[in-house]
């Protein structure tokens, strides 16, 4: 009742938007898992199929970067309500910050004091992810929860208890909500930090050749529910749709459409500084410590540098041969390259095996 109660007085002392029309579709993923960026995949492939989906985002609070963080290296975010009502009633969709819009204005007040205290509660997330959603105009949100034991998300009774409670707000303030759990054993696709997973995004929109596979099929996954979720698609029927959308082209059509209306395009930047970190052994990666992952992309900088962080080189069961990279840092200055260098000296993130991890 008190996780109720917050939420709905969050709600209460901002502006709140009527779209006048339903559904209004919304994703979001509690976090925890660094690099997986579906957000921008998953509201491109929804907004192509006809979804209005005016997507707000927060900057990171514990991670190396936000979908904010993420999408202000490839277009403008800080929209007023004006301009976000514009380009959503334009193109269907749209990224804006959070912060920039007095949508649930008391949450932005508390990310400020969980930043640096590097905490981010359950009861305090779901009142922060539902009343943004809520303000938003949202009627249907799809919520990500990965599960691993480096994840936010540790075990699946860790995730109920949080499925409970994002159902029983969401139910008592008249919002659908679908939770959905994803596998949070490893990072997903390759860059960790706001340009990198730009990087990752812009590849699996455009259907390159090169495109982490992991975050495609994850997008694909999520937005196939989210189509089915908002009665757009039968059951059964998303997934084809989510493929038919983002390989015909129409999502990143729709991507570019979207970015364009809230001012253009952008290429995101590349860090000055970069360092592969190779393997002391051959075997086969047997663990990837997501926490300790995220640590060391804050060290180099990021989400603050948006070039900063670090690029992964392998995953969870690959062979590796010694004096291979297994990833590489990213950095702007010579002093986060050394933070980053000296906290994995002592906080190993990747340890191998002799035998292939099941």
């Amino acid at each position: 009742q008190e996780t109720i109660d917050l939420t709905r007085a969050m709600v209460d002392v901002g502006d709140r938007i009527a779209w006048g029309r339903s559904p209004i579709a919304d994703k979001h993923c509690v976090g925890g898992l660094p690099g997986n960026r579906t957000t921008p995949i998953v509201v491109a492939i929804a907004v192509a199929a006809g979804l209005t989906m005016p997507k707000t985002s927060s900057r990171a609070i514990t991670s190396p970067a936000g979908t904010a963080d993420v999408m202000e290296t490839l277009t403008r975010i800080d929209l007023d309500l004006p301009q976000m009502r514009k380009v959503v009633e334009r193109e269907g969709g749209c990224f804006v910050w959070g912060g920039s819009l007095s949508l649930s204005p008391a949450d932005d007040i508390l990310i400020r004091v969980e930043r640096p205290l590097d905490i981010d509660s359950d009861a305090q997330l779901v009142a922060s992810v539902l009343s943004k959603k809520i303000a938003a105009g949202a009627t249907h949100a799809l919520i990500d929860v990965p599960v691993g034991p480096t994840a936010k998300v540790r075990s699946d009774e860790d995730a109920g208890r949080l499925q409970t409670l994002l159902e029983q707000v969401a139910a008592a303030l008249g919002i659908q909500l679908r939770v959905v759990r994803t596998h949070g054993t490893q990072p997903v696709g390759r860059g960790i930090g706001p340009a990198l997973e730009a990087h990752d995004v812009l590849a699996v929109l455009r259907g390159a050749a090169s495109a982490p596979v992991d975050l495609r099929m994850r997008s694909l996954a999520l937005a196939a529910e989210l189509l089915e979720f908002c009665g757009h698609s039968l059951p059964g029927t998303g997934h084809s749709e989510a493929w038919r959308l983002l390989d015909s082209g129409a999502a990143w059509d729709k991507f570019q459409a979207i970015c364009e209306a809230q001012g253009g395009l952008r290429t995101p930047g590349v860090a000055a500084l970069r360092s592969p970190i190779v393997a002391e052994r051959s075997g086969y990666v047997a663990g990837i410590d997501s926490r300790r992952l995220a640590r060391v992309a804050k060290l180099a900088g990021a989400p603050d540098a948006a070039t900063a962080g670090l690029e992964l080189h392998v995953g969870l069961g690959d062979p590796v041969e010694r004096g291979q990279p297994l990833f590489t840092l990213h950095a702007q200055a010579p002093g986060e390259l050394t933070y980053a260098k000296e906290y994995l000296g002592t906080h190993p993130i990747i340890t191998l095996g002799d035998e292939v991890a099941r």
